[in-house]
């Protein structure tokens, strides 16, 4: 089965990557090794590996010792998959699953799910903001789950 990603030869790993590279420099304005290896929770020996092969790919600039910057097209992927990510995690806490379940299980489909559906997606999640009252019943009507672990 062909996956349905952002950019269809690159592996959910490297996507993982420049979407982390992406919310590292979003929150600090830079994104050195440790704060990425930190974001994913991987060892920074790991990160460095992976920066490199991104470097060859034409996706980020590793400088050592420095960090990393994305190029434009590595900037272009990475907002794909935190656009369908925050549209996954944000669509599953309006149907009441805890944060982090949502979120855990938002990096799981944000690979996995065509654009097309996630379009869709994001279009009830606007629907449902704009009518409070069918998000209120909706958490009404379903119950709250414990969170777990994800």
């Amino acid at each position: 089965m062909r996956r349905r990603g952002c950019a269809g030869n690159l592996s959910r790993r490297a996507e993982d990557y420049l979407e982390a590279i992406l919310n590292v420099t979003l929150e600090k304005g830079y994104a050195r090794t440790k704060d990425v290896a930190c974001e994913l929770e991987i060892s920074p020996s790991t990160v460095v590996e992976m920066f490199q092969k991104l470097d060859g790919m034409g996706l980020v600039e590793y400088r050592r010792y420095e960090g990393v910057v994305l190029s434009p097209s590595g900037r272009e992927v990475a907002e794909a998959v935190k656009f369908r990510h925050d549209t996954l995690k944000e669509f599953l806490m309006a149907i009441n699953v805890p944060e982090k379940i949502a979120n855990s299980d938002a990096c799981y489909m944000e690979h996995e799910l065509h654009p097309s559906t996630i379009q869709q997606i994001r279009l009830l999640l606007e629907a449902l903001q704009s009518n409070p009252g069918i998000s209120e019943r909706i958490r009404r009507n379903t119950p709250r789950q414990e969170e777990q672990s994800a």
